[in-house]
């Protein structure tokens, strides 16, 4: 399992098949569309989408931050789905999760979700701001929107790429893709769909596939 280093505005940021970036320089992890409570919410509504689906995105996020030894994390927004993710099993496997990462730094820039599924509790210890948030080189924003104080990194789209296989098999994969002035994560959570994107040439995609992340080759 490898990690390929991309530079971005003069800093090394590894893109890891978690879905989430590692910005070395600042031992950070950061990632987009968490959706803590999305399958609860689906479940509440009579939608039968299988439970554990938080467990194992928290599991994903542990193995993105031993591998990387990262002492913060920033959520780029959209960390909670909706109210209903305080439903009794989902609440009991975060705080137990948090409980295991008591000097783990977390900070959550305000997404769409998250105003409307109201912040994360106190003893959680989740530090919540309104985007956009100045960190280093970059602009950390839920929605991508270039600034120019900085590189912007967002997230939002749920980004995705549909590649052609043999016997014309096609496949959607979610994807990094970083242009010029704005970077866009994909979702980090389950059950978030992708919006599939048409990237210029002068991007730089890379899609996630399994363990690996792959560079896409420039499209014309």
């Amino acid at each position: 399992m490898t990690a390929p280093v991309i530079e971005l505005a003069g800093e090394r940021i590894a893109l890891l098949s978690e879905r989430a970036l590692h910005w070395e320089g600042a031992r950070a992890v950061i990632a987009a569309d968490v959706h803590w409570g999305k399958a609860a919410t689906f479940r509440s509504a009579g939608i039968p989408i299988p439970a554990g689906t938080t467990s194992a995105g928290l599991a994903r996020l542990d193995r993105a931050l031993a591998r990387t030894g990262a002492h913060r994390l920033f959520v780029l927004g959209d960390l909670l789905h909706a109210r209903a993710w305080r439903a009794a099993g989902t609440v009991r496997a975060i705080a137990d999760w948090r409980e295991g990462h008591p000097e783990l730094e977390i900070m959550l820039i305000r997404g769409n979700h998250d105003r409307r599924a109201g912040d994360p509790p106190a003893a959680l210890e989740i530090a919540v701001v309104e985007g956009p948030w100045r960190a280093g080189p970059f602009i950390l924003r839920h929605e991508p929107e270039p600034d120019p104080a900085g590189y912007v990194l967002a997230g939002h789209l749920h980004p995705g790429m549909s590649l052609r296989g043999p016997a014309r098999a096609r496949v959607r994969l979610p994807c990094f893709a970083f242009g010029a002035e704005v970077g866009i994560l994909p979702a980090f959570g389950e059950f978030t769909g992708l919006e599939l994107i048409e990237p210029r040439r002068s991007d730089r995609v890379y899609v996630v596939a399994g363990d690996d992340v792959i560079p896409v080759p420039p499209v014309g």
